[in-house]
């Protein structure tokens, strides 16, 4: 191989461990049990650090705020192997609840400090962090980028690569800047002038010291940049890149750049004659977010960010039958890539095609829907498909663990949930997935203790019959059950407003961790 490709490589991949390590020091600065010991950028120290899966939890948590409920992580200076492994899989479990595509990691690749899995695992968090309040219910002032004929469902159609593009072409247009438009966050922003412009478009007027165009007047590309970061730190915002991450056009990195450029001064003012009603502001609902959160963990292509608009080309359900029941797509009479003028039809006919297989080979009950229904992003027949989807998944690989040699469906896992309790001596049992005394999550930490006697601290659990402690309460089952390796995706409130279907998904998902062959721990 060529070495010259190898040195690259190197330098590529020191590049992001320090955009890695930047970002971590960034982000756990305020905690107590890190800010005293920071990590070192120049060594291996984050690949170290991460293997007891305490700054995994840390930095998940810091992304998408109480994922993780704090109190179920193993701490101290004398904790077992056995006990960085329970928080590595805590820690992947939940990564996979946000988004991110772990089917491959195993704690022990963390544990043995595999860098480009690390790496991998940390770009995902950081970019769920990065961008998820990109978005029309934080910032509603992102109407102002849609251009003449558009709609705010025009806006949930773009990656979050091509919105902040927008957003950067939105201020350069508003500036003094006379360049081409930028279409990449690589070649085109290599020579720091979009970016100098972007700068002192978006500081405020009253911001002291006052952002220029100083950087201009550098003729060295590496200069430049570097003169353009300083005016970014005048903004406290010069994270992620450095100027030769600029010069070279590092795009991973210079998209994340801009994205904290947005976060920290978006500059998206609504004028006084623009009325923003509330109909403009979509926000996603609880049952999408879980949805969508489970498509992006199953490492579909391309990336879920809006169901009712991602999914109208079908492609992505079409990776998901075929991973739920292999065989199942005749990919042949798929399109996937669409000729401009036949791009109605072709989507129309892959809509049909899938509607077809839901209902013929994977049983779906999907009376009513058509193919026109997902194309017109439906969200009553799209939420009805996408539902079974993830009921399919979840019992089929039930039945694979399970090896019962028949389907298993709600009434068997209700039957061996009771089962199970009463072998552990539980006094806690479930009529339904709506029974209401799941509402507390006593009896899904029953469970758990059941599958895996020892795992769930009782003095945490709150008595109260409140909103705010059964909240608690499900924060906690939901963490332990992740711990001890289960794949829940249903969130605490979830749990507390009893919510049939992602209900039944937990207590599926625990009884395929009972049924996983026992492991023997490193100490034993």
């Amino acid at each position: 191989m060529d070495k010259s490709v190898n040195f690259n490589a190197l330098k590529k991949k020191k590049k992001k461990k320090i955009f890695f390590t930047l970002f971590r020091n960034l982000a756990l600065d305020s905690d107590l049990n890190l800010s005293q010991n920071p990590i070192d950028p120049e060594t291996k120290d984050l690949y170290t650090r991460c293997n007891d899966g305490i700054v995994l939890c840390k930095l998940i948590n810091f992304s998408v705020p109480k994922t993780i409920d704090e109190r179920t992580i193993n701490r101290g200076k004398n904790i077992t192997i056995y006990q960085k492994l329970e928080n590595l899989e805590l820690a992947l479990r939940s990564a996979e609840a946000i988004g991110c595509h772990v089917i491959n990691i195993r704690p022990n690749d963390i544990r043995d400090e595999k860098e480009h899995l690390i790496l991998g695992l940390l770009w995902q968090i950081i970019q769920i962090g990065l961008f998820s309040e990109i978005n029309l219910t934080h910032h509603p002032g992102l109407v102002m980028l849609l251009k003449d004929g558009e709609s705010k469902e025009d806006l949930l159609k773009l990656t979050k690569e091509e919105l902040l593009l927008r957003w950067f072409n939105y201020h350069l247009a508003r500036s003094a800047y006379s360049g081409r438009e930028v279409k990449n966050f690589g070649n085109d922003i290599k020579d720091s002038v979009a970016y100098s412009h972007l700068l002192k478009q978006i500081c405020p007027s009253n911001h002291r010291p006052m952002v220029t165009l100083a950087p201009l007047n550098e003729n060295d590309l590496n200069r430049r940049a570097e003169a353009m970061l300083t005016e970014a730190e005048k903004l406290k915002a010069r994270d992620f890149v450095t100027a030769n991450d600029v010069v070279s056009g590092n795009q991973k990195l210079n998209m994340a750049f801009v994205a904290n450029l947005f976060n920290t001064y978006p500059a998206l003012d609504v004028p006084e004659d623009v009325t923003i009603q509330d109909e403009d502001i979509i926000e996603e609902t609880r049952e999408e977010k879980t949805y969508r959160n489970w498509m992006n963990s199953m490492g579909v292509n391309p990336y879920v960010n809006y169901l009712y608009t991602d999914l109208q080309d079908c492609l992505v359900i079409f990776q998901l039958y075929d991973m739920i029941k292999p065989g199942s797509v005749d990919w042949n009479r798929v399109v996937k890539k669409f000729v401009p003028i036949k791009i109605k039809f072709q989507k129309l006919d892959n809509c049909n095609y899938a509607v077809d297989i839901g209902k013929k080979v994977m049983n779906f009950k999907l009376v009513g829907i058509q193919g026109s229904n997902l194309l017109d992003g439906d969200k009553t027949f799209t939420l009805a498909l996408v539902w079974q989807l993830m009921r399919a998944y979840t019992l089929a690989m039930l039945d694979k663990i399970a090896g019962q040699g028949h389907p298993i469906v709600e009434n068997g896992i209700i039957e061996w949930t009771n089962n199970k309790l009463k072998s552990a001596d539980k006094k806690t049992f479930i009529n339904n997935f709506q029974d209401p005394v799941i509402s507390d999550s006593r009896v899904i930490c029953d469970l758990i203790d059941a599958i895996k006697p020892g795992s769930v601290q009782y003095d945490l659990l709150k008595t109260e019959n409140t909103n705010e402690a059964k909240m608690e309460n499900a924060r906690y089952a939901v963490s332990i059950a992740r711990k001890i390796g289960a794949r829940v995706f249903a969130l605490p409130e979830d749990i507390v407003e009893v919510k049939q279907k992602l209900v039944m998904t937990i207590f599926a998902t625990l009884m395929i961790q009972d049924y996983q062959p026992p492991q023997v721990s490193l100490e034993q």
